[in-house]
Order: C-alpha cells, then structure tokens, then sequence
C-alpha cells in the first residue's frame, strides 16, 4: 500500500488498476460460524447521530477510506493492485444480502480470500465497529 501511496503522491506514472471485486454475493464468514454470525444484532440504534460517528471512524481511527475510497466505492488510494479489489460498499444487492452481524464478523476477523484486515480490535472498539456499520448501512444505492 505505502508504494501505491507513493506512486499517487509522487505522480506516479503506472499506479495499478482495480482487480475485479471477487464474488460480492457470497458470504466471507466461514459456514460454520455464518449461522451465528447472522443472528448477532447491532446493539447500537441507526440514527443520525450513530452514522455520524461511523463515518468520522470510516475516515479517522478505522482508515476504511484508504481502500474503499471516500463514498465507499471501493476506489481508494491504497486499492489499486489489492486483489480482489475493495468492496464496492455502495452495491445494494451486497448490503441486502450481508446482515450486520456478518459485517461484525469481518470487521473482527478480516475477510478471508481477501487483503481486507482485522480492525476490530486493533484499530476501533466493538461499539465503534457498531457505529461504523450503521454508516456502511447509509451508503447503499449511492
């Protein structure tokens, strides 16, 4: 990541382009654990205070822009190359089908198959993580 970063910053001449999102419909939670991980609840209520709080740690603490870009696109700065590319958070088929209990399993485990990291808790707390899906949740159909 920090050589795309320097390529961009430095104008860089070839930055790579965006590998394919990889299979955005199926799930990344493992089947064993995904009955689980579907019944877990958001304890955190979406309101707008929750969202905003979520997207100052999308940008702030959890770094989630740097990959997933700005409006969740998954056009950042540290994409290009990552194979797959980062989730194009914004995909209303995706957010429909993932609960927030799956999105808490990711944000804890990271995503296997895939350059997403753990972020839970090594960057944010749980109820931050909460927070920050309530935001994911405000960017559907964007």
């Amino acid at each position: 990541m920090v050589t795309v970063l320097a390529m961009v910053l430095m104008g860089g001449a070839s930055v790579p382009a965006l590998a394919a999102e990889r299979d955005p419909m199926t799930p990344r939670v493992p089947t064993d654990q995904l009955a689980a991980a579907r019944q877990l609840e958001n304890p955190i209520p979406y309101t707008s205070e929750s969202v905003g709080k979520g997207q100052k740690i999308y940008r702030g603490r959890g770094s989630c822009n740097v990959c997933h870009g700005e409006t969740g696109q998954g056009d950042g700065i540290g994409g290009p190359g990552l194979d797959p590319s980062p989730r194009n958070l914004t995909n209303t088929r995706w957010q429909s089908a993932r609960t927030d209990g799956e999105l808490m399993w990711v944000l804890k485990n990271g995503s296997p198959g895939t350059p997403m990291i753990t972020v839970v808790p090594g960057l944010i707390s749980e109820r931050d993580g909460w927070h920050l899906i309530n935001f994911l949740r405000s960017l559907v159909g964007r």
